[in-house]
């Protein structure tokens, strides 16, 4: 089984032709704009993988992580552009980023492989008032037996790490959820698992998470039964 790793919210980059739409610059600093320390994750586990993908542009420019249909594909920012302006944004930072992810799961499993699609992300500790209670979040889809018993692995590899982690399942996220993972189950039915794994950014400083969470996470993926 070949392994992808993905990072969809890896960066806060505006494209220049853009940046006027952004008066309020602080909001790039913020998990609005990136999943803090997800790209630095990412990095680490890169060893890992067989293909890697990631992007540095932000998701308020367009969300790599939802469908072309879907009502958020576009932040409040963007969303009053002409259509035009719009299709040229999906042509330029869209396709080419989701495309090259499907056209390589594709040729692997051409070539008679299986692929197992780890897309890497963080999310904030509170949102609208809520607290998390989760350190890492596994999201699969529940009515695949390979992708459940999958998390099932990782979580008990992950507990060895450190059994007082918070590993959690389709939390704070339904793996179901429109995503691209859930396209892509959508576009290979067979050979191709995706998990989504979300890290709480309480492990981060300045967009960086602390060495001992990416060790616990490099070592549990590494000893995974995926072959």
């Amino acid at each position: 089984m070949k392994l992808i790793l993905t990072c969809e919210h890896g960066g806060n980059e505006i494209p220049t032709a853009y940046k006027k739409h952004f008066k309020n610059k602080a909001i790039l600093k913020t998990h609005r704009a990136l999943d803090l320390g997800a790209l630095d994750l990412f990095q680490t586990l890169k060893p890992l993988s067989d293909a890697f993908y990631f992007s540095t542009t932000s998701r308020l420019l367009i969300e790599l992580n939802r469908s072309l249909h879907h009502k958020n594909l576009f932040s409040e920012y963007i969303k009053d552009l002409a259509k035009i302006e719009k299709t040229k944004i999906i042509n330029t930072h869209y396709l080419p980023y989701r495309t090259s992810v499907e056209d390589n799961i594709r040729s692997f499993i051409k070539k008679g492989d299986s692929v197992l699609h780890l897309s890497i992300h963080s999310f904030t500790p509170s949102l609208n008032g809520e607290n998390r209670n989760c350190d890492i979040g596994l999201l699969y889809n529940s009515s695949n037996k390979q992708e459940k018993q999958l998390c099932k692995q990782l979580k008990l590899e992950l507990l060895k790490q450190d059994p007082n982690l918070n590993v959690r399942f389709n939390y704070p996220y339904l793996g179901k959820a429109d995503g691209f993972t859930t396209y892509l189950r959508k576009q290979f039915s067979v050979h191709y698992l995706g998990i989504e794994i979300e890290v709480n950014q309480k492990f981060t400083i300045d967009n960086v998470f602390d060495s001992d969470t990416k060790t616990k996470l490099f070592n549990a993926i590494s000893v995974l039964n995926i072959k």
